[in-house]
């Protein structure tokens, strides 16, 4: 058993057709993320995949549990994201498409896989991070390290206006850490949107992913 859901993946079909780009929604599994955004409106179709275990899968290395009495992160989003790749073609082949090209999306630690998934494979075109966990330790500083040729690649990132707020230091540096790394996106040519919009971590949620999805959806299809 690995950790991704494949069984509860789900479809939701765009008007583009069979081979119209899809957005690959790495998503929480019992308490999805902004599920009413998913409903229609796209020329390219979504794909939802759950994860089985959101603090291990979603997370570029170990660190330790934000409270008291929660579980620590395991790191384990190398693994997450080959067992994605390399379910591509079985995913595809359930619902008959052949997208010409594909996008990664998630939501607070989702939205932290998503952008480490991009950064790691050129199997995707675009990510969307959205309210992404960039605050994460030593986040930042391995982009500074690692990021390199993004030309032609586009990625969206969102932000509460109030996330930096948060209780917890660590959380409160997600403004300035999201900033540091859309200009990191951007100096190695990547195009990149960024929107600072109301609420806290889990306002509008429904909204922000809907805008998201738009976002990458007009940007595969243009």
């Amino acid at each position: 058993m690995g950790y991704l859901a494949l069984d509860d993946a789900s479809w939701l079909p765009g008007t583009g057709g069979s081979q119209a780009p899809v957005i690959y929604v790495v998503d929480a599994p019992d308490h999805p993320f902004g599920a009413q955004a998913f409903a229609g409106g796209r020329t390219g179709s979504v794909i939802r995949v759950p994860v089985r275990t959101w603090q291990d899968a979603c997370t570029p290395w170990p660190a330790e549990a934000l409270y008291r009495g929660s579980e620590p992160f395991g790191g384990k989003a190398a693994e997450t994201l080959v067992e994605l790749r390399d379910a591509l073609p079985a995913l595809e082949a359930r619902w008959g498409i052949a997208p010409d090209r594909r996008a990664v999306c998630g939501y607070s630690l989702g939205g932290l896989f998503a952008l480490h998934a991009f950064l790691h494979d050129p199997t995707w075109s675009a990510c969307g991070c959205l309210s992404g966990s960039l605050w994460y330790e030593g986040w930042t500083e391995w982009m500074c390290e690692s990021t390199t040729d993004l030309r032609g690649r586009y990625a969206y990132l969102s932000l509460g206006s109030k996330e930096r707020r948060a209780a917890r230091p660590l959380l409160k540096t997600v403004q300035e850490r999201t900033e540091a790394c859309v200009e990191l996106l951007r100096d190695a040519g990547c195009a990149v949107d960024y929107r600072v919009v109301p609420g806290n971590h889990l306002s509008h949620v429904d909204e922000r992913m809907s805008d998201g999805l738009a976002a990458l959806d007009a940007w595969l299809c243009r």
